[in-house]
């Protein structure tokens, strides 16, 4: 319900110690850190994208994933500007995304996967990425606005968070819309 959302792309080294990777949600904190500390010191390529909380509210929190995933994907070619452009070749490219849908990027192969975040190994180490970067992102947002609690629960739709949006307000990260299973766009404010 609050602030942006974050996606990455990740290319890991074939000797990459696997036993670090798991679901990002599986991962107690220490394990988390311990395997994003690991990822970014020897992936050959890592790049974290983001949506803010604006662009969510203005094209939907899907849409607003999906462009995070693009940002990702097209940050992680320029992170490998130094290779020879036809191993840069999109159409030499296979990606697989955890999830439903499809972010529109140039690739040989886009393959969306429920549960891929517990399959392949370079989407786990991307869920890791993702999920690092945004939770240190709402710390740091708890700085900023400590009566709403965002260092606690990442600003998920949580009893806590609920209960600092009736005493104070929206904050200026919070997201105005949002759907509800099963219901229809609902407009907080």
């Amino acid at each position: 319900m609050a602030g942006p959302v974050c996606a990455a792309a990740v290319i890991l080294p074939e000797r990459f110690d696997l036993s670090l990777l798991d679901d990002s949600k599986k991962l107690n904190a220490r394990r988390r850190d311990e395997a994003m500390r690991a990822i970014y010191a020897q992936a050959l390529a890592w790049c974290v994208g983001w949506a803010s909380h604006e662009e969510i509210d203005a094209i939907n929190i899907l849409a607003a994933s999906l462009l995070a995933m693009k940002r990702a994907y097209e940050g992680l070619f320029r992170a490998l500007g130094t290779l020879p452009a036809e191993e840069l070749d999109p159409s030499r490219i296979d990606v697989i995304v955890d999830g439903l849908h499809k972010p529109d990027i140039a690739a040989r192969t886009v393959q969306a996967e429920p549960r891929a975040d517990g399959t392949y190994a370079e989407v786990m180490a991307a869920s890791i990425l993702a999920k690092t970067a945004r939770d240190r992102m709402m710390e740091r947002y708890s700085w900023l606005y400590p009566e709403y609690g965002y260092e606690r629960h990442k600003g998920y739709p949580t009893a806590a968070h609920i209960r600092a949006l009736n005493e104070n307000g929206p904050s200026p990260i919070q997201r105005k819309t949002f759907r509800l299973k099963g219901e229809g766009q609902l407009t907080l404010f």
